[in-house]
């Protein structure tokens, strides 16, 4: 029996989405879409001081609220273990007859490829080489065994588990309430067992327009990293011009390809997509263990894996207020904002996905299976990068200090059939953006419709066009310094909404035990 029959035979499932709510556009479209349009307006329009007041914003919120950011990661990574080992574990997603509507391949697949592919592309040999080049710690080494050691432990501790704690949260409190207590999909229904059934009809549209925009700044900060090192792979790999123009057409061609993609719908555009990205991913990481230093790769990974887990709370709390230095503004801080903005997004598709998996499931799913494939892919390409510069004598740090979108591109220059991979990696940027825009126009569409289940193919097409122009205009009007500002805009207050989410999950999963415990002792009496 197929899922679908059995699901539609589980009494307890979600009922479908009640016709009136299709077509409904309120103040959550308007408003929301209305200050992503005017903020698209004047970065064209003035993109000069669109730019001095992005690095106002930026510099400002991680000046005052790192530690804000610090401490409510690392809070969600300790939630989800200790939820992931409770007994609230058992609880389901869904119905207790409920199954898993994707197999374990497909759920990962689109797990790594909605979360922040695009951004393991940019960062997988930029992020270690620049911490080779300049260390983390004041005095700390550079450019020797050292430097290379604190480089990859310290970039697998930026795409390990806090990252996806933060995306964990988000699925949890929504797919409950949406999958296990037979609501709708959006985030202030999910604050219900915190606020009551009947909480302010103003505060709830206020998070639910702050939810959007943050999906929404946060998805563009990962298409514009994507557009910039595609125009850069492009002018480095076959000698196409660099800069704006060459930019709008990647985003254009973007566009409309993931416009196309979400009219074929969840199942088969996005399904589909995602097993394409794997694949890819997963052709360029075995060839480059094929082609490089496997044995250096692994040990390296080894290490790394080593490092990481003996600093993880080191790590996680660490700030510098007796140095006056910034590194961790400028690299932790600006990961956790920018994780926090899309993850109304990631917390809805990831729901969205788990529907019929167990808590427990759902968070180690999370917290190990992307994770390693993160590792996997900074070790055989990060960890190639670094031993070219150790031991070859190359100069890839050197270009990533220069142009980090190059990072990728300056790798595959040292390794054989360079124009091949280069354009397969090109393609894996271009199908991680379209699948991650793809997701993302579903999800917002649902979140201004009411319809988180079946959004209306309009919703999406007026969103995708947004989200295109947005991404554009930050780009043109200061780059990644505009990206890094709108995300930390966005997570700074949606941060808050994390942690009243968690309060509101745990409220409402008291209950389960209780009734678990009934049912058990009602069967033991019927035995």
């Amino acid at each position: 029996m197929d899922n679908d029959n059995l699901n539609k035979n589980s009494d307890d499932e979600v009922p479908k989405m009640p016709e009136k709510v299709k077509s409904k556009l309120g103040i959550v479209f308007w408003t929301s879409s209305s200050i992503i349009l005017v903020a698209a307006i004047v970065a064209i329009l003035i993109p000069a001081r669109f730019q001095v007041a992005s690095e106002s914003v930026y510099g400002w919120i991680s000046n005052y609220f790192s530690w804000f950011f610090m401490i409510a990661v690392f809070g969600f990574g300790v939630f989800l273990i200790f939820l992931a080992l409770s007994p609230y574990g058992r609880v389901k997603l869904g119905g207790d007859r409920s199954q898993p509507e994707f197999s374990f391949r497909s759920w990962i697949g689109m797990l790594f490829s909605a979360g922040l592919g695009v951004g393991l592309v940019f960062f997988g040999v930029a992020e270690p080489m620049s911490h080779y080049m300049i260390s983390p710690f004041t005095g700390g080494p550079v450019e020797d065994e050292g430097a290379a050691k604190i480089a990859m432990g310290y970039s697998f501790f930026h795409w390990g588990i806090s990252q996806w704690s933060i995306f964990g949260v988000a699925g949890l409190a929504i797919g409950y309430s949406q999958y296990r207590k037979q609501k709708n999909g959006l985030v202030s229904t999910s604050l219900e067992p915190l606020f009551g059934t009947d909480y302010n009809q103003k505060a709830r549209k206020a998070i639910d327009i702050l939810a959007v925009i943050a999906t929404v700044t946060g998805m563009a900060t990962s298409v514009g990293l994507g557009i910039m090192q595609m125009d850069g792979g492009l002018n480095i790999a076959f000698g196409i011009p660099s800069g704006a123009l060459t930019q709008i057409i990647l985003t254009a061609v973007m566009t409309g390809l993931f416009i196309l993609s979400t009219t074929t719908g969840l199942k088969r555009g996005i399904k589909w997509l995602s097993n394409l990205n794997m694949i890819l991913a997963a052709v360029i990481t075995i060839f480059v263990m094929a082609v490089g230093p496997f044995t250096f790769i692994m040990e390296s990974i080894i290490v790394g894996l080593g490092d990481y887990l003996s600093n993880y709370v080191g790590y996680s709390l660490r700030m510098q207020p007796y140095s006056g230095e910034v590194w961790v503004q400028e690299w932790t801080i600006f990961y956790w904002a920018w994780v926090i903005a899309w993850s109304p997004f990631i917390g809805s598709f990831v729901a969205r996905v788990s529907k019929g998996r167990t808590i427990r499931e759902y968070v180690l799913g999370i917290l190990i299976v992307p994770p390693i494939l993160s590792f996997l892919w900074i070790g055989a390409l990060g960890g190639t990068a670094l031993y070219s510069d150790l031991f070859n004598g190359t100069n890839i740090g050197e270009i990533v200090l220069d142009d980090d979108t190059a990072a990728l591109f300056a790798l595959f220059d040292q390794l054989p059939m360079t124009a091949l991979f280069s354009s397969f990696a090109i393609l894996l940027i271009f199908t991680f953006l379209v699948t991650s825009a793809d997701s993302a126009t579903f999800i917002v569409a649902g979140m201004t419709s009411g319809n988180t289940e079946n959004p209306e193919m309009r919703l999406k097409i007026i969103w995708g066009v947004l989200l295109g122009l947005l991404t554009v205009t930050l780009i043109i009007a200061g780059g990644l310094t505009s990206l890094q500002a709108a995300s930390l805009l966005a997570g700074l207050p949606f941060g808050i909404i994390l942690i009243l989410m968690i309060v509101a999950v745990s409220k409402s999963l008291r209950r389960e035990p209780n009734d678990s415990m009934k049912r058990r002792q009602k069967k033991k009496k019927n035995a």
